[in-house]
């Protein structure tokens, strides 16, 4: 086996051109599948075949692996065997009719509105910064934009006047209404409190302590600051927010294609996700509400 091992790793190395890091995650992988074979009386790989394959991925469900763990070794194993028929070691390929099981679709951590208006309310509105904390927040909830287009906006891509911001900062350049209480704190910062942190000839929307565009990074920082003392089981990040304002508007009546738009994506079944939680919230209420549920 360790023979295989060696000559696999070099063909990682020397034609993939893979990293040292993928390589090792290969080898473990094989080596774990070796160890495997051995406890089962299979003493080399290419004496494996489909079954042993098959009844290696049942052993690991049943560890309680996750399914995407299990898929990265099938993966890994696929490269493996398809190494060693290309070579000659196997005259067939037993990974080729190999399934991996389904990812899990993992549903996102999001706010209540109560939480969300907990979390507007924690920037001190009385400071330039604190101005700024909640613009960013209120903006950020308001139109369920990316943390890079909040950062990447400029004073020319918001319109508080007519109430939206355009997002530049993507392939397709896009629209996004925002209400009237993102409108009032955008409008608090900008004449009362941007203007304190800033030059004249800087065009960034948000600011940092020096007057310069805050960054990606920068932002994390301050949600996580004002998160360490809001109540909630999960983490919370600038994404929280945004996964937040599409299943909210979802829960109140919106239309899943005013969402998909609004949030960017390319896909309208990237956006369902916030259907399906929605409609289990309902099914939760009613199993806990209905008295013949």
């Amino acid at each position: 086996m360790k023979v295989l091992q060696e000559a696999f790793s070099v063909y990682l190395t020397d034609v993939r051109k893979l990293s040292k890091n993928t390589v090792d995650s290969y080898q473990r992988d094989l080596k774990i599948f070796g160890k495997y074979l051995t406890t089962n009386g299979i003493d080399d790989y290419t004496a494996a075949s489909h079954i042993d394959l098959l009844a290696y991925t049942i052993a690991l469900k049943k560890e309680g692996m996750a399914n995407a763990t299990i898929s990265r070794k099938i993966a890994s194993l696929r490269t493996f065997y398809g190494f060693m028929h290309h070579n000659g070691y196997i005259k067939s390929n037993p990974t080729v009719e190999l399934e991996a099981p389904k990812a899990e679709r993992k549903m996102p951590n999001v706010l209540t509105l109560a939480q969300v208006e907990e979390l507007i309310e924690m920037p001190d509105n009385r400071t330039a910064i604190g101005k700024r904390d909640k613009a960013m927040i209120e903006l950020l909830y308001a139109t369920g934009i990316r943390v890079s287009e909040l950062v990447s906006l400029g004073l020319s891509d918001v319109n508080i006047n007519m109430g939206y911001v355009r997002c530049r900062s993507t392939q397709k350049s896009r629209v996004v209404p925002m209400g009237t209480m993102a409108s009032k704190a955008l409008d608090q910062y900008i004449h009362h409190g941007r203007c304190k942190l800033v030059s004249e000839d800087e065009e960034a929307l948000f600011v940092n302590y020096y007057g310069k565009r805050i960054s990606r990074q920068g932002f994390w920082k301050i949600i996580k600051q004002y998160t360490e003392t809001l109540d909630v089981a999960h983490e919370i990040t600038p994404h929280t927010l945004r996964h937040s304002f599409a299943l909210h508007l979802i829960q109140n009546g919106a239309d899943l294609k005013s969402v998909q738009e609004m949030l960017g994506h390319s896909d309208v079944s990237t956006t369902q996700i916030y259907l399906e939680m929605s409609n289990a919230k309902i099914k939760e209420i009613y199993s806990k509400a209905h008295p013949r549920a």
